[in-house]
């Protein structure tokens, strides 16, 4: 699939317009998709993440029961043969409340001991009683880094994955707003960038990326959360900024909506950056800058970092080999695809018909395979945008993973 498309980077899998939705929206517009009959069931519940137990389920229950049936249902036994006899409890409860600091093991054995034939529960039983009598006392939990996500890019070599958010905003002492943007290699943890902007628009952060793709050349992979700049609410959740990475050959990749975790060493980044430049803010954004360029230096130069053996960011970072292309390359197809350009209104022609597409891909060229009678995918690059049938001429989108196909 010309230069850009031999890249080896996985497609990703077909997206609608992100949208806050409930559990009863996702199965509705899973219904609706399963009526349109574009896909086959297997891809189907791909799209949408669950099993094909699960989407024979929904729709056996929508058709006996029309929407009435996707409701959710109570889990609850009718019966409970093991429940823990009220004597019991009682005894259990009295005991905690005489030694308040031991634990459900050491209880058990204790009444074990004094009451041979009394029938005790297990000791998570004996917990959740305890914590339903306010007899627990709530442990501060400490956060975890979660893993990446599945079908997300590994951080295995410099440059595989750079990460890029926006820490949240404040104001410094002179009232003016300050929201810092941050760029940090995934497997190094080197910070590539850390700017103080007076706002997240697109003009403002893509000189940036600009910046840093001259300085240190291309990565793989550029992971995001779904704010804007770096998603909106077109299909695939593309952005400008996703635009002019795939032209260049660096792959976009969103972690889930309302899932911070997937970018966990980044959250970790922002923290340490937190503590160490705006408690308290500087006098004015100049100052702010400064504070931000003076901890870069130390983060990367001279701070030992534990998840690289005590050694630094700046040791184990080396800028890529892929430069930041003079011109920007067109993006090719394979022979067998029909090209379109995608107009100013953005969406395509089609015969006599009209396929709405994006604006954001306006004036851009999107290429079409035939996967069944009447039937095509449309990408953008090794993008999988969705797929539209002639007969009707609506593109369909699957839910906004990134999971490879």
């Amino acid at each position: 699939m010309g230069n850009t498309l031999a890249r080896g980077v996985p497609l990703m899998e077909v997206a609608m317009p992100w949208r806050e939705s409930s559990p009863m929206d996702e199965k509705i517009r899973f219904i609706e998709t399963f009526r349109a009959g574009v896909f086959n069931f297997k891809e189907l519940c791909a799209f949408f993440d669950i099993t094909r137990k699960t989407g024979y389920k929904w729709v056996e229950r929508w058709r006996a029961e029309g929407r009435a049936g996707l409701e959710d249902r109570s889990h609850a036994t009718l019966s409970c043969p093991h429940r823990m006899r009220e004597d019991v409890a009682a005894v259990l409860l009295a005991i905690r409340r005489k030694h308040r600091g031991w634990g459900p093991a050491k209880l058990l054995r204790i009444v074990r001991g004094r009451q041979p034939s009394l029938p005790l529960p297990a000791r998570s039983t004996t917990a959740g009683l305890f914590k339903r009598h306010g007899l627990v006392k709530p442990r501060r939990r400490r956060s975890h880094p979660g893993h990446p996500g599945l079908g997300q890019t590994p951080m295995s070599r410099p440059n595989s994955v750079w990460t890029a958010d926006f820490k949240g905003q404040f104001k410094t002492l002179d009232g003016e707003w300050c929201y810092p943007f941050t760029l940090v290699d995934g497997f190094s943890r080197y910070c590539l960038a850390c700017v103080g902007l007076p706002s997240t628009k697109h003009e403002l952060v893509e000189p940036l990326f600009e910046r840093a793709f001259r300085e240190y050349g291309l990565p793989d992979v550029i992971r995001t959360d779904n704010g804007a700049p770096f998603a909106s609410q077109a299909i695939h959740r593309l952005s400008r900024l996703h635009v002019w990475w795939i032209k260049i050959g660096v792959y976009p990749e969103l972690i889930l909506p309302a899932h911070p975790q997937q970018n966990g060493r980044h959250e970790r980044f922002h923290k340490t950056l937190k503590d160490a430049t705006a408690r308290p803010p500087a006098s004015s954004p100049r100052a702010q800058q400064g504070k931000f360029d003076r901890f870069v230096r130390e983060y990367n130069q001279d701070r030992p970092h534990e998840s690289l053996g005590q050694e630094t960011p700046a040791s184990v970072y080396r800028a890529s080999f892929r430069p930041y292309p003079g011109r920007i390359p067109e993006l090719e197809y394979p022979a067998h695809f029909e090209r379109r350009l995608v107009s100013r209104n953005g969406g395509i022609r089609w015969g006599s018909g009209w396929v709405n597409v994006s604006h954001v891909l306006a004036e851009e060229y999107v290429g079409l395979e035939e996967v069944d009678d009447e039937v095509w995918s449309v990408y953008f690059g090794p993008l999988l945008l969705g797929r539209f049938d002639e007969r009707t001429l609506e593109l369909h989108g699957g839910y906004p993973h990134n999971k490879p196909l």
